[in-house]
């Protein structure tokens, strides 16, 4: 990790923004079906690799006195799942780990918040659309759709920019209203 940062910092300059956007899942059909080598593998790329960059970019940000550090949650970082609980686990605990960063890391000037997604149409959630499941999705959204990528950009621009200074540990649902139902 460190030689990807050195270059991206010598043909960039300083990080000043990282998110954290890491993504697997194992449809493993739940706790006593998963394969601990598939729950090692979804904790490692969703939650290992969130703490290991933050830690490297963050001391990085430390000189500078400022930064923004975005994570992707889920909404599974609320709710449990019966199909997927390596990768529940992994965004409920990003989102406390956002908490434990911002904590530390605002007496640098140091910003980290969490998005949380609600249902977007991805290739990863593209085998949800043929399972029961799409219709609770579509039933329980006040909005009454999925969510495209493209409608998580503001969030992350705004979290991204000066305007969010004062803005550090929180979690910003963007989910068409999945999460208030």
């Amino acid at each position: 990790m460190q030689p990807a940062l050195n270059q991206v910092e010598g043909e960039l300059g300083r990080a000043s923004i990282l998110v954290n956007n890491a993504g697997n899942v194992s449809l493993s059909g739940g706790v006593l079906q998963e394969k601990p080598e598939d729950w090692d593998c979804v904790i490692e790329t969703q939650l290992n690799s969130v703490f290991l960059l933050s830690k490297l970019v963050a001391a990085s940000m430390l000189p500078q006195k400022s930064g923004k550090i975005i994570n992707i949650g889920s909404m599974y970082s609320f709710f449990g799942s019966g199909l997927v609980p390596s990768y529940s686990a992994a965004k409920g605990a990003i989102i406390q780990l956002t908490k434990s960063m911002a904590i530390e890391l605002a007496p640098h000037n140091i910003q980290v918040n969490c998005i949380a997604p609600g249902w977007i149409e991805t290739a990863m959630t593209e085998p949800v659309h043929k399972m029961p499941l799409n219709d609770e999705v579509l039933a329980r959204t006040p909005a009454g759709r999925w969510g495209q990528a493209d409608e998580l950009a503001g969030t992350a621009v705004y979290l991204a920019s000066r305007a969010s200074d004062f803005v550090t540990g929180t979690t910003i649902r963007v989910d068409g209203g999945y999460a208030i139902r």
